[in-house]
This record gives C-alpha cells, sequence and structure tokens, in this order.
C-alpha cells in the first residue's frame, strides 16, 4: 500500500472540526486566518463521513463539490434576486431595477445569464446530494451556516440568512492575464497580474448592501451613478472569478476518482463551468471604464480600466484560452484550462474563495461558527482521495 493509499487508516476516526455547534477559534484573522494562519482549534472528535457503496475518496470528492455548488447557489441567488429575474424557477428577492440597469451596460442579456447560471448551481448541488444519498453515502448540508445578514436594498430578500458575503469583495482578477499568457501557466508555479488591480485591494460591495448605494447619475436619474456603475462592474468580474474556479476544479479533482460513473458526473458538471466562465468572462471586458470612484461608506477606491486598446495580456476581447505550457515545457504550447494540477486542488479552491472575502462574518471578535472548519475538513479528505479508495 502507497503513502496516499495509506492515507485514511492514518487518519481513521479523524475529525479535525465539529460538525455541529460553535468551535473557539482564538485570535483568528476575519475570514482567512482559519485556512492560512496556524490557528489553534479545539474541537471534539467525530465521525467519518459515511461513503455507502462509494469508495472513500468519490464520497469525499462529491462531498467537496455539493459543498462549493452549495456555496455558488448561495452567492448567485444572491445576485439574482436583485439583478436576474426572479420567479418560479427560482424565487425570493423581486429585482432591483436600478442595479439590473447598471448590469446590462456590461450586456443587455445579464439578468438571463445571471438567472441561468443560478439555477445551473442548484441544479448541481441537488443531482450531487441526491446521487450520494443513492449511495448510501452522507451528503452535505450547510443550512445551519447560513446565518451571514443578507442585502437590504430594494429587490433583495432581507430576510434570508445567508452562506456568502456579497458585501465585502476583494477580487482576484489575475484569472484574466492568465488566460491571455502564452508562456506561462499556475501549474509550473507562475504567478500573474492582476487586471484590475484596485478590485485585489479592500473590501467593494458586488451588490447594494442598501438603498443608499442604489444612486442614479445627477444629469439623469433613469441613469445609475458611478459608484452603482462600481457595484455592477466589481460584480462583472467577480461573476468569471467564481466559474474559472469551478473550470479548474472539476478536472483537478478528475484525477483522483476511482468509479466511472462518478467520473461521468464529475467530467459533466465541470463542462457547464467552462460554459458559465467564458460567457461572464467575455461580459467583463464590456464593464465601462471608471476612474477613482470612491465607497461613500468606506472610502474604498477602485478603479476600471478601458481595455479597449491595451495590449494582448489585456486585450479584452481574447476570450479563448491563448496557447501555453502544459505538462512539461518540452512540449508543444496547447490550449487549456489552467490549473488542473490535482495535488491540493480542492483546498486550494476553498483558499481562493476565502480570499475574496466570501466567508466574512463567519468568524467574529476570534469566535468561529464551525462553517470554515468544516469546510476545510472536507476539502482535506478530497485531496486525500486516490484511486481505488
Amino acid at each position: 500500500m502507497t503513502q496516499d493509499q495509506n492515507v485514511f487508516s492514518l487518519r481513521k476516526n479523524r475529525r479535525s472540526f465539529l460538525r455541529n455547534g460553535i468551535v473557539a477559534a482564538g485570535a483568528a484573522t476575519v475570514g482567512t486566518g482559519l485556512l492560512v494562519g496556524e490557528v489553534p482549534v479545539f474541537a471534539q472528535e467525530g465521525p467519518e463521513e459515511g461513503s455507502g457503496t462509494l469508495t472513500r475518496g468519490d464520497a469525499a470528492i462529491l462531498r467537496f463539490l455539493a459543498a462549493a455548488e452549495i456555496i455558488e447557489t448561495d452567492l448567485w441567488q444572491q445576485y439574482n434576486e436583485l439583478g436576474g429575474i426572479p420567479d418560479n424557477e427560482l424565487p425570493g428577492g423581486s429585482g432591483n431595477p436600478l442595479y439590473t440597469t447598471a448590469l446590462k451596460n456590461l450586456d443587455s442579456d445579464m439578468d438571463q445569464y445571471i438567472h441561468d447560471n443560478t439555477e445551473d448551481e442548484l441544479t448541481h448541488e441537488q443531482f450531487i446530494n441526491s446521487y450520494l444519498a443513492s449511495k448510501g453515502a452522507d451528503i452535505v448540508d450547510l443550512s445551519r451556516y447560513a446565518t451571514l445578514p443578507p442585502s437590504q436594498a430594494d429587490g433583495a430578500n432581507k430576510t434570508k440568512g445567508r452562506l456568502t458575503n456579497l458585501m465585502q469583495l476583494t477580487v482576484d482578477t489575475s484569472w484574466w492575464t492568465r488566460y491571455r499568457s502564452r508562456t506561462k501557466n499556475p501549474d509550473f508555479g507562475d504567478t500573474f497580474p492582476n487586471a484590475i488591480p484596485t478590485l485585489a485591494k479592500g473590501q467593494h460591495p458586488a451588490i447594494p448592501r442598501t438603498n443608499d448605494d442604489v444612486t442614479s447619475d445627477p444629469k439623469d436619474a433613469t441613469k445609475p451613478s458611478d459608484f452603482l456603475q462600481a457595484i455592477a462592474n466589481t460584480a462583472g468580474f467577480h461573476f468569471p472569478f467564481i466559474e474559472q474556479g469551478g473550470t479548474s476544479l472539476y478536472p483537478s479533482v478528475a484525477q483522483r476518482v476511482s468509479n466511472t460513473e462518478v467520473l461521468r458526473i464529475v467530467l459533466s458538471l465541470g463542462g457547464t463551468e467552462n460554459m458559465h466562465f467564458q460567457t461572464w468572462h467575455d461580459k467583463a471586458g464590456n464593464a465601462p471604464p471608471l476612474t477613482n470612484v470612491k465607497d461613500p461608506k468606506t472610502g474604498v477606491m477602485v478603479t476600471f480600466p478601458d481595455f479597449s486598446n491595451s495590449g494582448e495580456n489585456l486585450k479584452k476581447n481574447l476570450i479563448m484560452p491563448e496557447p501555453t505550457k502544459f505538462l512539461r515545457k518540452d512540449l508543444p504550447a496547447c490550449s487549456i484550462v489552467r490549473p488542473t494540477q490535482t495535488r491540493g486542488a480542492a483546498m486550494d479552491a476553498l483558499r481562493g474563495l476565502t480570499a475574496d472575502g466570501l466567508f466574512i462574518g463567519h468568524v467574529v471578535h476570534g469566535r468561529s461558527d464551525g462553517f470554515l472548519e468544516f469546510l476545510k475538513d472536507l476539502a482535506e479528505d478530497a485531496d486525500e482521495a486516490v484511486r481505488g479508495f
């Protein structure tokens, strides 16, 4: 038995984090410390999740993907309530006309695309959990962690607790330059600059927090103010950030799947993430240029440049992956999804979501509600999956 194959027996009955209740987390940094810092966490041991007739590895991979899809559904529902199409397929919220107008400045079909992306993520989480249950395996339920305050702007469901925070985002836009590079690949350790440097600093709302954010142009009440347009532009770049993560995650974990039916699920669902990413990649390039727009509440500034006359690393219509190095540097360049390195893929995805600010509010004054710990445990289990186990 190899070292990787022995991983589950080495961690028999391991449960570093609680599935229920509150966990003391010491002096944790809000939103990120529990994942990237060495923060002491005190929790009682609990049982491993059941795998039913699936291998432990396949069940662990599917549970992490289910958790990721539940998180995506939660954030997309918030976007849909305010800027999509709330209907009998996706109830909740009633739409915010001026915010929707700001989003439509990126594309006239934004509301339909937001609706359909939301529905896709909802069906993904429901399917994966139903499949797990059909195999006698434990499913993922994050509903007890849906405690974050929602937007109080008109159009939002103002009483529904949320898993994710879309009002304090720090958006990594290095995916933009990564997919345009012809010489670098993150699987080789390469790094990439942010296309929107100001979005990668401070905390920015991607949905209006209250009606105070829903302001119109002083010269035309039918048009959004620069600040409301900046909120919509932030959302426009956040959409592809979320979906490029799934685009890489699915093929990365697929390399550890044992059962061909589970592999079929992972490949089939992952393909739709690719479609989402390219759609939003295209729309982000249409974000109206804005310079030094100040958040009146926090004072944070943001600038959205005009990519129309940029070089190849920023050019807005290069939405198909440029060929780059893959597998070995001596092989010819190839157009690929990147990254797809399998080792540590689930934990890397979780770190990215956490650094984005989505989970701000789950750790308050050094005390955790257990959400980040539970996600970390699911990610560890998925990363330890090996074929046949």
